[in-house]
């Protein structure tokens, strides 16, 4: 039996402002924040038979406007429709402009960067592993696991300004270590 029952009647009134808030800090434009909130219920109806009840509504909301944020980001970024782009620089030895085509493409990896990204992942574990057991969890949490600040204090049992403050002395830890063992 689901611990969680799905009610779409009541979403707005309850998800609407949580939903807008999460989407307008990830997407900085007010209409296509409420539009990713209303695609979001929209596709949430049209699943509502997949609902599990395992998560809350909200979480299981969250999920699909974090699918939702992503589609709008590929879409954007993506290369149908190319016009031509022409982004001005200017070095010591040329001036001038590139069009789109002769910038690289960020999704374009060769051997090289695979390699890096794995020996960069080695290496933030590593680092990971130097760090006090709660600073540790909580940062894997927050930063890798992307878990929302009141869930972590929740289950942690934890305030939210004693999170940050973790949080804080992780990444500056992080930060020292990585510099020290990877750049």
């Amino acid at each position: 039996m689901p611990k969680h029952q799905i009610n779409p009647n009541k979403w707005i009134d309850l998800y609407s402002d949580y939903l807008y808030n999460y989407t307008i800090t990830r997407v900085s434009d007010k209409e296509v924040a409420q539009d990713l909130v209303q695609d979001t219920f929209l596709a949430g109806l049209k699943s509502m038979k997949n609902f599990k009840g395992e998560a809350s509504e909200r979480t299981w909301l969250i999920s699909i406007l974090k699918r939702k944020i992503i589609d709008h980001y590929r879409k954007i970024n993506s290369n149908k429709g190319k016009a031509e782009v022409r982004i001005n620089y200017k070095d010591d030895e040329t001036e001038g402009d590139w069009l789109e085509e002769r910038v690289a493409d960020p999704y374009d990896k060769t051997a090289e960067d695979t390699m890096q990204n794995s020996e960069l992942g080695e290496a933030i574990y590593k680092c990971l592993d130097k760090l006090p057991k709660k600073q540790a969890e909580i940062f894997k949490m927050k930063t890798i696991q992307g878990f929302e600040t009141e869930v972590i204090c929740k289950e942690l049992n934890i305030t939210a300004s004693n999170l940050w403050v973790i949080i804080h002395r992780a990444r500056t830890a992080m930060a020292t270590c990585l510099k020290e063992n990877w750049f």
